[in-house]
């Protein structure tokens, strides 16, 4: 192995050195307290250390960071107090993820270091997200994210580094090829020799180093930094190296051959790295031995003082409260002029006034731009706001929730427009597992809303027309909106966008053109969580949302049928006072939902129903919904999947009960 000092001075060069060896030695550590069965699991990066020293030694320290479980020496080399660390790893307090989780899966603001998830890959689109805040505030800062080479193979990783290289972002996309992805070796992932052939297909560098030799690293790492600094784009960063223990301590490296081991044996990035150092009469044998006892000792004595720290205690109420960043509305009222406005509109007006009012506010969507999105609802807005602010994507969903994600992490807001709901389901990832649970793990908000347009009745068929808002109501740490309504539906949008917690916001493509009302023509919002009572009556209770709304209307006027009809309006959180006042006053209850019946949102409120109020029902709770079908496109088979014929049915048999 060929080192190049490239000038450095001999203190410069054992600073390195005592970077690189102290994720070794806390490593080391950390087997042996596996052993005692004093910690339950370690990932080990033993042998890959030089790639993630040398990429925090590349990049100023306010230069964010995305690393993987292999990359301990970026929390060490970015000076994260190595107590707080252990006690991370032992889920004590004043870990970062205060016990809730393991590890590397967390982020630190502080350090500017943002964890991974499990799910290898979504890491990528974040970075690209705090990338673009980073172009977008001309900070000329760069972000570095790492993947593994078995990682690669996620649309995560072709969606990251399309979009950063569309949208010339100044990240730099580290690989860590060390041939396996697990026990699956490389000519099992890919069938490329090297990830610089990727880049061309992209439009972007790539270039192939030897992660193994720290100083390798650090030069090009730094080069590519300086340059992409000054004029923005991507750039892509094999490092070849090797892990010499088991993807995790119990997996073993039987399936590695031997002569594979022996060979990266030697080219381990530390004794290597020593020896140049020998080599420069920069170390000896003393300086080393000083140098790893000091080490070891910090490292001791954290882990004393943490294994100190109180296990902690169940808080259930502490739990539920880091949900959400701490948030309380102050609903704004508008008593000013008002104009009738379709339902398309109030969405239209709401997404603009916000942009007025929210400087760092971001709109991104497929098509949004120039041609103002497949329904014209973001039409005029590049003038107003220019592209920066309202960008077209590349067809990727889950990169774009995951830029949304990294805008946040900067401080900025972002809005995300699915172009139809049903295609959410190529960002369901990023939603339920980074942006529910995000604060939950490690106290970062994330200010982002995402625009879904739903519903059937318009013969688009099963792709096109589903109602799949059940599918998040089930996930904790997202907050779900439907309104009925323009007036609902701009101040509701109005109200996520304000708020600094994730918001799907659910707009019935049916109601778009065909429902106009007076709306305030000024700035307002509705208050989240609190239902909406359509009319009043003595006889029975419906609670619906969305296009329910309307059905039950039709059939209260045809029949004169004396009813609450509760709007929801909010489904995350449902308005359990409103529910159990109008139960308690009609003791009969119906919920109606265009969404399949099976396991939608009505089994839950009708299950609180009958656990709550019990006492107060004069017959069954009954549910109405969409057939368990998808969506059909012919005009009849769509009408008998909607459950408007079933509704009235539903009605006479409660109201006879």
């Amino acid at each position: 192995m060929k080192f190049n000092r490239n000038k450095r001075s001999d203190k410069q060069l054992i600073s390195i050195y005592k970077s690189l060896v102290t994720p070794r030695l806390i490593e080391e550590k950390m087997l042996i307290l596996l052993r005692q069965g004093k910690i339950s699991k370690w990932f080990s990066g033993i042998g890959q250390e030089a790639i993630s020293v040398g990429a925090a030694l590349s990049l100023k320290n306010d230069e964010y960071i995305l690393p993987m479980h292999r990359n301990l020496g970026v929390f060490t080399t970015r000076d994260v107090p190595m107590q707080r660390l252990f006690e991370q790893f032992q889920g004590k307090a004043n870990g970062f993820t205060k016990g809730r989780d393991r590890s590397f899966h967390f982020g630190t603001n502080e350090h500017h270091i943002v964890g991974m998830i499990s799910h290898l890959g979504p890491q990528l689109g974040i970075a690209d997200g705090i990338a673009l805040a980073a172009k977008l505030k001309k900070e000329n800062k760069v972000t570095l994210v790492f993947s593994g080479d078995g990682g690669s193979s996620e649309g995560d990783f072709h969606e990251a580094l399309n979009v950063a290289a569309v949208w010339d972002l100044p990240v730099i996309f580290v690989v860590e090829n060390n041939g396996y992805g697990l026990s699956t070796p490389s000519s099992e992932q890919f069938k490329f020799n090297s990830f610089v052939d990727k880049g061309p297909g992209y439009g972007i560098d790539a270039l192939s180093i030897d992660g193994n030799n720290i100083l390798e690293v650090i030069d090009t790492i730094q080069k590519a930094a300086q340059k992409i600094r000054k004029k923005p784009k991507p750039i892509l960063i094999e490092a070849n190296t090797f892990r010499m223990r088991g993807h995790e301590e119990a997996s073993g490296t039987k399936y590695v051959p031997k002569e594979l081991m022996e060979h990266w044996g030697e080219k381990d990035p530390i004794e290597n790295f020593g020896e140049f150092l020998f080599s420069e009469k920069v170390l000896d044998k003393d300086k080393v031995e000083e140098i790893t006892s000091e080490i070891r000792k910090e490292i001791n004595d954290a882990v004393e003082n943490a294994f100190n720290q109180p296990a902690l205690d169940g808080n259930i109420e502490r739990e539920t409260n880091d949900m959400f960043m701490p948030y309380e509305q102050k609903v704004i009222t508008s008593n000013g002029k008002k104009s009738e406005k379709r339902f398309v509109d109030a969405i239209s007006d709401s997404l603009k006034q916000s942009m007025e009012k929210f400087p760092d506010l971001v709109l991104m969507g497929q098509d949004i731009a120039d041609y103002g999105g497949v329904f014209k609802i973001t039409e005029g807005f590049i003038n107003d706001f220019g592209k920066d602010r309202v960008r077209n994507t590349p067809l990727c969903e889950s990169a774009i929730v995951g830029t949304a994600l990294g805008l946040s992490i900067k401080g900025m807001k972002a809005m995300m427009e699915m172009q139809f709901a049903d295609f959410v389901t190529c960002g369901f990832n990023q939603i339920v597992n980074n942006l529910a649970k995000i604060h939950y793990r490690w106290g970062q908000n994330a200010d982002v809303v995402v625009r879904m347009p739903t519903g059937a009745g318009v013969g688009a068929g099963p792709f096109h027309s589903q109602s799949n808002e059940a599918w998040f109501f089930h996930t904790p740490g997202l907050k779900i909106v439907y309104p009925s309504n323009p007036t609902d539906a701009k101040g509701l949008l109005n109200a996520a966008l304000e708020e600094p917690n994730p918001y799907l916001y659910f707009e019935h493509k049916a109601l778009y053109r065909s429902l106009t009302e007076e709306v305030p023509d000024d700035y307002y919002t509705v208050e989240v969580g609190k239902a909406n009572l359509v009319t009043e009556g003595e006889d029975i209770s419906i609670v619906t949302y969305g296009m329910g709304v309307h059905w039950a209307k039709k059939y209260l006027e045809k029949t004169g049928v004396s009813a609450d009809l509760i709007d929801l309006r909010t489904l995350l959180p449902w308005d359990k006072d409103a529910v159990r006042e109008s139960v308690e006053k009609t003791g009969k209850v119906i919920i109606l939902h265009e969404d399949c019946i099976t396991g939608g949102i009505g089994a839950e409120i009708s299950a609180w129903i009958s656990e709550n109020c019990f006492k107060s029902l004069d017959a069954p709770v009954m549910r109405v919904g969409g057939l368990d079908t998808p969506v059909p496109f012919a005009a009849a088979l769509e009408k008998d999947f909607l459950p408007v014929g079933r509704f009235e049915e539903k009605m006479t048999e409660l109201l006879e009960f």
